[in-house]
């Protein structure tokens, strides 16, 4: 039996229970691969206050574990598989056992959104839906694509624009939606062209990706590029990971909370990502978990 259970391993949840260790609380937390959650994964961590110099979200991920562990946060890795929110003890069933607590923390965040095109499945790691962090290396002196227009998306690309021979990023919107900072450096950046109001639509190949096919926003007309080996990397946001929460109201997905992080359910909170929010930084995730476990404990 624990104080308070942990759903997530991102910034949200590694600040929820450094919090609530803080507070006196005995506090699980639980995740299914490894610390960080989605910001672990990218290349670069920017905006957010005292970082090291070339931060990397591997670094940033080490950095919050072992924080979490000389703080005395138990971090178990286990796939969830069913939770029961109702009753004033909450039940977490994972693969590895199942476990307890008076208070649960929902900070699970979301899972990187699928284009659902032709060929996307069949070419997934053979060059389509690439990670730019792991994977950039290997595209050095090749034509890459990032699909995405938000600040993800255009950090990750000009990331990937210093190994790339040449970048295109194709976004539907007929602008950019990221911030002015980075619109700057791409139309700074020598090897970054923009295809704006488009969409990818296809891709072909067997081993590799050979050929492309974007279309036009404006018109429907569909281009064929052909590119034999080139790696096309999608950012194109996320989808919440609420599937196992049927017990709460969702809204588009994410679960609704009070400022206190509080959901519908008493004892039940969510932090981070997975809840209903404007803003979704870095910033905000570890707001939204120290929040929820101070609330948590008392």
């Amino acid at each position: 039996m624990y104080d308070v259970i942990i759903i997530g391993a991102g910034p949200a949840g590694i600040s929820a229970g450094i919090y609530a260790v803080s507070r006196g609380k005995r506090a699980l937390v639980l995740e299914k691969g490894q610390v960080g959650g989605i910001i672990g994964k990218v290349s670069t961590v920017t905006h957010y206050t005292a970082l090291q110099t070339q931060e990397t979200g591997e670094t940033f991920a080490k950095r919050m574990k072992e924080q979490a562990l000389n703080a005395g946060v138990e971090i178990a890795y286990a796939n969830v598989t069913g939770v029961t929110l109702r009753g004033e003890v909450k039940t977490v069933s994972t693969d590895k056992g199942t476990y307890e607590a008076r208070r649960i923390i929902l900070a699970n965040g979301g899972t990187p959104r699928k284009l659902g095109i032709p060929g996307e499945a069949e070419l997934a790691g053979k060059g389509m839906g690439m990670n730019a962090a792991r994977d950039a290396a290997a595209y050095t002196g090749k034509n890459v694509y990032v699909v995405g227009g938000a600040d993800g998306a255009v950090k990750e690309a000009l990331y990937l624009a210093g190994f790339a021979k040449h970048l295109t990023i194709i976004h539907f919107e007929d602008q950019l939606g990221c911030i002015a900072e980075f619109r700057q450096k791409v139309a700074s950046a020598p090897n970054i062209t923009l295809r704006l109001g488009s969409r990818l639509r296809a891709v072909y190949g067997t081993d590799q990706v050979e050929r492309l096919e974007i279309a036009s926003e404006h018109d429907g007309s569909i281009e064929t590029v052909e590119d034999p080996g080139c790696g096309i990397f999608v950012y194109a946001g996320v989808v919440p990971n609420t599937q196992l929460y049927t017990e709460l109201t969702l809204e588009d997905g994410y679960i609704p909370t009070n400022d206190k992080m509080e959901t519908e359910i008493p004892g039940v909170y969510a932090a981070g990502d997975i809840r209903v929010k404007q803003v979704r930084q870095v910033a905000t995730a570890v707001a939204d978990g120290a929040i929820a476990a101070i609330n948590a404990a008392v």
